[in-house]
């Protein structure tokens, strides 16, 4: 089990950082027949014709690889190896060794990282993910999510508590605010909107996290649709262009909430070949 693992993490590295899902492809055809602007339909066109290179030749899509993050959902009555974690780090970095990735991992103390005065580890496989996150499912087996998440993004996201006033509709013009300020800055739009909405700091960014891992272009609610709309009338583009193009599509997850008159909201622009993700399923059968 643990080499078929490793080996499976390792393929859902690759996948994520070099191919579109069949949503993500639909919705930039969507977008390219929609786009009146001649330069921002051309920009559409060539995002598509990047994503077709980087899937036949397994390249990646953008030379801003992105860090690892993983989601793993259990079944209640799941029987797993105890060097699951092990191998899922392990085919992490034989990924990134393969892909390749771009070394990016700091070296030396926690002052010599934080000041990046020692220099970068040449071996992309350095480009450790954080803690694994860990959730329950209904049904039995393991499902693990590969997300690669760019720089661009997490320095245009933004987690912060909303006082709602018992109307979710201030919640999301709030963040919208936030949107419609950061978004135009991001550069590598069309963009697409993650949200997470909880009772803590931690909970918004773990839900922002699932939204990406679940979230699909096909179907998206009525408060997605919203949050797209409202971005498409910012004219901001494709790369910045102009154009009706802004935003493909969104993706919300909204967790439990506590009674009270605040709301934590992490929101994360994902940039025009995001979210780059990979999912694998394995029933208990499976794991034996």
């Amino acid at each position: 089990m643990s080499t078929k693992i490793k080996d499976l993490v390792k393929d859902a590295v690759i996948e994520a950082s070099t191919t579109f899902r069949d949503d993500q492809i639909q919705a930039y055809q969507r977008a390219i027949e929609k786009e009146g602007n001649d330069n921002a339909r051309w920009v559409l066109e060539l995002l598509l014709e990047n994503e077709q290179i980087a899937s036949s030749n397994k390249v990646p899509l953008c030379d801003d690889t992105g860090i690892p993050h993983v989601l793993v959902e259990l079944g209640i009555n799941t029987q797993f190896s105890p060097d699951l974690f092990n191998q899922i780090n392990d085919g992490v970095a034989l990924g990134l060794k393969k892909l390749p990735g771009r070394p990016m991992a700091v070296s030396g103390n926690d002052i010599e990282r934080i000041e990046q005065s020692k220099g970068l580890y040449n071996d992309p496989g350095k480009v450790i993910p954080p803690s694994v996150l860990v959730d329950t499912m209904d049904g039995d087996g393991l499902k693990i999510h590969v997300l690669m998440l760019g720089g661009g993004p997490e320095i245009r996201s933004h987690t912060y508590r909303v006082f709602h006033q018992r109307d979710h509709g201030n919640l999301f013009k709030e963040a919208l605010t936030w949107m419609r300020s950061e978004i135009p800055k991001l550069g590598c739009t069309p963009c697409i909107p993650a949200l997470g909405i909880g009772r803590t700091h931690y909970e918004a960014s773990t839900l922002m996290l699932k939204a990406m891992a679940y979230g699909n272009l096909n179907h998206q609610s009525k408060i997605e649709k919203k949050i797209t709309d409202s971005l498409n009338h910012t004219n901001v583009g494709a790369l910045g262009l102009g154009g009706s193009i802004t935003a493909l599509g969104a993706m919300v997850k909204v967790g439990p909430q506590r009674a009270s008159g605040v709301r934590i909201v992490c929101m994360r622009p994902c940039c025009c070949v995001e979210p780059r993700k990979s999912s694998i399923y394995l029933s208990q059968n499976a794991l034996e």
